[in-house]
């Protein structure tokens, strides 16, 4: 739903769960409270998923392989985690969110933007709002929820990082630059590992070096790309909160214990994930029109998470489907056209192209 803006202001907060997962282990684990929780990061090749404020302390973050987050923290608590569970509370965390605005996206479980624009006559000042959603969160789940507010996506998502551990961070539009131009460069949406090295190897280490360098010095940087990157760290951002069933992708993946060679094998992985992405297509209403096979290939070709080659295939259904069995079938059919030329060491199934259900052509016949 698209949401007008009365004086030409948008509202819009970020609500992120605080150490989601963790947080959900230690609310249902009275014993886990105030110890350093991992969720996830089993096994040899185990990746964290989330980490408690406790464990945070020693150095462990997501993402981080598990064998270093037990080398900082060997005192930490490894959990494997529950989905199904994180699932369910991210459903109950969402409804709440929509009490608040009938405009929210969802990034993650544990995340979402919500467009508060308009909502000032009927809710209050915004930062009263995001005031009681935190507590809505807290009251009805036992977790906490840092809160962003800002007129643009990309600075609200910035000011619930800055309101974490379970805080509020408001920013107005003439605190905007004040707020965004100290920060780091590579804070900015879209500037990962190697975009950020370019950036700062070409002069600009802040978010104001960025917005205020000539045009042609940041094309000569990034090409055209950097001039959308300029108009970021000037505050310009036009994205509007997309409703929560105009998600683009889903996908689930898993890291093998061992890099896997066997084709029945990975053939159930890929049947185990269709399913699992089929169920959540149907939770949220929605159809696929394209599959995505996803491999990382076992054999390291460069140092570093990302000297594994990354292979990806897709095809696209003559009709949108929910089906696990469809999904899986047609996977299965592109795992088996790349032939399995080398041992695998991950495997993702993935959907994208998606379509609301209720739009979808039914069949004649």
């Amino acid at each position: 739903m698209k949401r007008e803006p009365v004086d030409g202001e948008r509202v819009i907060a970020h609500g992120d769960m605080d150490a989601f997962y963790a947080s959900v282990e230690q609310r249902d684990r009275p014993e886990l409270r105030g110890k350093p929780v991992i969720v996830g990061g089993g096994g040899p090749r185990g990746v964290v998923s989330a980490a408690s404020y406790e464990a945070r302390r020693f150095g462990v973050h997501s993402a981080m392989p598990g064998f270093e987050a037990r080398r900082l923290c060997p005192e930490g608590i490894f959990l494997s985690g529950s989905m199904r569970r994180y699932r369910r509370e991210s459903r109950r965390i969402f409804e709440i969110f929509g009490r608040f605005s009938p405009s929210v996206e969802g990034i993650s479980l544990d995340e979402a933007f919500i467009d508060l624009t308009g909502t000032e006559r009927l809710l209050g000042p915004a930062r009263g709002v995001g005031e009681a959603l935190r507590r809505a969160v807290r009251e009805e789940t036992g977790l906490a929820v840092s809160v962003g507010i800002a007129p643009i996506k990309m600075v609200a998502k910035l000011a619930s990082e800055a309101a974490k551990p379970d805080g509020l961070c408001e920013v107005s539009r003439e605190g905007l630059l004040d707020f965004l131009h100290p920060l780091p460069v590579r804070r900015l949406w879209g500037v990962g590992p190697v975009t950020g090295e370019r950036l700062e190897r070409a002069g600009f280490g802040t978010v104001r070096d960025l917005a205020l360098a000539p045009p042609e010095r940041v094309v000569d940087a990034l090409g055209d790309w950097g001039l959308r990157l300029s108009r970021l760290a000037r505050g310009e951002d036009v994205r509007e909160v997309a409703p929560y069933r105009d998600a683009v992708s889903m996908s689930e993946e898993n890291t093998f214990a061992a890099d896997v060679d066997d084709l029945p094998r990975l053939e159930r992985a890929i049947v185990s994930h269709a399913e699992a992405v089929a169920r959540r297509l149907r939770r949220s209403e929605l159809l696929a029109r394209t599959i995505v096979l996803k491999l990382k290939l076992g054999r390291r070709r460069a140092p570093g998470p990302r000297g594994y080659r990354l292979i990806t295939r897709r095809a696209t259904l003559p009709e949108a489907s929910d089906d696990g069995r469809v999904l899986a079938r047609v996977a299965s059919e592109l795992l088996a056209e790349w032939g399995l030329p080398e041992a695998v060491r991950l495997l993702g199934v993935g959907v994208t192209n998606l379509v609301p259900a209720a739009d979808a052509q039914l069949p004649l016949f």
